[in-house]
């Protein structure tokens, strides 16, 4: 569904645009801590370069996205995307589509030979979105907890 209400694309830079974001980030992120939410995007973004990047609609947050570019011996340069949500509030207009298309196109911008995210396996929503896109199912993700809590990292 794309949406006829405007919607602005920008990177968070300053330390009110990232809190702006942790609304959002929050909802898939639920162990955040808003205390620390600036200083962990802060610290991603020196260590890592995590870029966040958020749209707005009639001056509110209504989606959100952290990514990163990467390169790996298996894929080449990558165009990672950590984090994609559309706030709940504002779901089914189309905003996570957009930021989506939005990412794809900076991935090409970037130069990045492929373009990749994991998603949780009962985000049935959240992947027809990204098969709509033209994403595909391309491996099975392995995690396992090594003691240390990610609400602490």
């Amino acid at each position: 569904m794309i949406s006829e209400e405007p919607l602005d694309i920008r990177v968070a830079s300053t330390e009110a645009e990232i809190n702006a974001c942790f609304p959002a980030l929050h909802e898939l992120r639920p162990y955040l801590s808003e205390h620390e939410f600036v200083e962990r995007i802060q610290r991603q973004m020196k260590s890592h370069g995590y870029v966040l990047v958020y749209a707005t609609s009639h001056d509110q947050v209504v989606a959100a996205a952290g990514y990163r570019v990467a390169e790996f011996l298996a894929w080449g340069r990558i165009f990672y995307v950590d984090d994609l949500i559309s706030r709940s509030a504002f779901r089914n207009r189309g905003h996570g589509g957009r930021l989506l298309d939005w990412l794809l196109k900076k991935a090409k911008e970037l130069s990045c030979d492929q373009f990749h995210l994991d998603s949780g396996v009962t985000r049935h929503d959240a992947h027809r979105l990204y098969l709509s896109r033209k994403l595909q199912i391309s491996s099975h993700h392995f995690s396992k907890e090594l003691g240390k809590s990610v609400a602490q990292s």
